[in-house]
């Protein structure tokens, strides 16, 4: 299944956001976002890699993150998209990977997305935050 590229670059990414944080804050499963992922052509997910990559920089990932984000993905840590996201510092060419290897890319940046995106929720945010990517409606979820 390939998605069409209605709605231009902005409403990409915001698909891309609410998918990515849903998974971050327990909205959607991992296998969840794997299968719309999946569904993606090659190109586009490439471009979600990239989103991603942007996101976990953002959100400021440490060698430990990394090292809980692998696990938390399913993916072994000898593949390559979970030895780039532990090296110090992490590497974040994900996109330029082969294709076969970007469901595993998803899997580990998105796993180690929402640990970071987590420990700043609840370290910066404490109950008082505003931004609207961490106040995300539960109904919304698929």
């Amino acid at each position: 299944m390939t998605e069409t590229r209605s709605g231009g670059g902005h409403a990409v990414r915001q698909q891309t956001a609410r998918v990515v944080n849903e998974i971050a804050q327990g909205l959607r499963t991992l296998d969840a976002g794997v299968a719309w992922f999946s569904g993606l052509a090659p190109a586009r997910q490439q471009e979600v890699l990239r989103e991603i990559a942007g996101y976990a920089m953002q959100a400021h990932i440490t060698a430990a993150d990394g090292r809980a984000g692998v696990a938390r993905s399913g993916v072994k840590p000898t593949a390559t998209p979970s030895v780039m996201i532990c090296m110090d510092p992490p590497r974040y060419g994900f996109a330029g990977l082969p294709a076969a290897e970007h469901v595993k890319a998803f899997r580990v940046l998105v796993s180690v997305f929402a640990i970071a995106d987590t420990r700043r929720r609840e370290t910066y945010c404490q109950g008082t935050c505003r931004h609207a990517w961490h106040n995300l409606p539960a109904h919304r979820a698929k």
